[in-house]
C-alpha cells in the first residue's frame, strides 16, 4: 500500500476507536516520561545517540579513504568540494563503497530536482501560509532552527512538488546559516491544533525522511515535537517505522521546555511566547 493509499485510508477512518486512544493515549504519557528528561538530550552540534559520525582526525586511513573518493569523482563535471567529501565519508564511517553511492544519489537528485537554483520569488506563494520559516536566531545548542506550523499546512492544498521545494529551501537556508563550529540544525515542528485528517501528509513526511538520510545526511541534530496532541499519535505510528534509527532524534516537549532549555526570552521564537 502506497503513501497516498495509507494517508486516504487513515483520513477516511478518523476518529480512531475507544480502544486505539487508550492506547495511544498511554503511549503519549510514557514518550513523555521518557522524552522530557532535560537537557544532555540536545548537547551542543552533538548527534543523537546512535547517531554519532567518526571525526574528522586526519589520520592515515581517513587521508587514503578521502585520496580514494577524490579519484572516483575526478572525472565527473562538477566533482563535489572536498568538505562535502568529508562529510560523506564521517557520515559512512570512512566507507569509501557506501560513501560514494551515498553522494552521487545526493548529486543526481540535485542536478535533477535543482534546489540550488530555487529563488524566494519561486517559493512565495506557500511560504506566504505561514506554515514553517527560519527563525533568525540559533537555540542555546547553536543550531538554526526550522520552525513548523502544522496545522497551516493543509495537505494537498500545494502540489507535492512545490511543498518539496520549499522544504529544501528552507533547510539550505538553514544550513547555510549555521554557525562557525556548528554543523546541524533543529527542527520545531508547532503541533498544537493538528488535525488528522487536514495536516497529516505522508507523501512529504516520506520525502523528509528520505532528504534527511540521502542528501542532507546528519544536518538535523533533533527533531522537536512541541505539544503534540493525542490526534497525532496515529500518525506518528506510521511516519516513525519510516524514520528507522533517525526516529531517536525525535523528542516530544512542551512549550515550556523550549523555553527553559533551548531558547532565551530574547531568542525564543514569537510563537512560544
Amino acid at each position: 500500500m502506497g503513501l497516498r493509499q495509507i494517508s486516504r485510508q487513515n483520513a477516511l477512518h478518523s476518529p480512531i476507536s475507544a480502544a486505539q486512544r487508550l492506547r495511544v493515549q498511554a503511549s503519549r504519557r510514557q514518550l513523555i516520561r521518557t522524552c522530557t528528561v532535560g537537557p544532555q538530550l540536545a548537547t551542543s552540534i552533538s548527534l543523537a545517540p546512535g547517531l554519532k559520525s567518526e571525526p574528522w582526525t586526519d589520520s592515515p586511513g581517513q587521508q587514503n579513504a578521502l585520496a580514494e573518493l577524490k579519484q572516483r569523482f575526478y572525472k565527473d563535471a562538477a566533482p563535489p568540494d572536498e568538505a562535502t567529501l568529508k562529510w560523506y565519508l564521517r557520515d559512512r564511517y570512512f566507507d569509501v563503497d557506501e560513501a560514494e553511492q551515498k553522494l552521487r544519489s545526493m548529486l543526481n537528485w540535485r542536478k535533477t530536482f535543482q534546489p540550488q537554483s530555487t529563488t524566494p520569488q519561486m517559493v512565495a506563494a506557500e511560504l506566504a501560509s505561514g506554515k514553517a520559516y527560519v527563525h533568525k536566531y540559533t537555540d542555546k545548542y547553536g543550531r538554526p532552527p526550522i520552525v513548523v506550523r502544522t496545522r497551516l499546512h493543509i495537505t494537498g492544498r500545494f502540489p507535492l512538488s512545490d511543498s518539496k521545494r520549499l522544504a529544501a529551501y528552507l533547510i539550505d537556508t538553514a544550513i547555510s546559516q549555521i554557525p562557525p563550529g556548528g554543523e546541524q540544525i533543529v527542527g520545531i515542528f508547532d503541533l498544537r491544533g493538528f488535525q488528522f485528517a487536514h495536516n497529516a501528509d505522508f507523501q512529504l513526511a516520506a520525502f523528509l525522511v528520505e532528504a534527511f538520510f540521502e542528501y542532507y545526511p546528519r544536518r538535523v541534530s533533533q527533531v522537536l515535537f512541541v505539544d503534540a496532541p493525542w490526534v497525532f499519535f496515529p500518525a506518528w505510528e506510521i511516519i516513525k517505522p519510516l524514520m528507522r534509527k533517525y526516529a531517536s532524534l525525535v523528542r516530544f516537549c512542551s512549550v515550556a521546555d523550549l523555553r527553559s532549555e533551548f531558547f532565551t526570552p530574547e531568542t525564543l521564537p514569537s510563537d512560544f511566547r
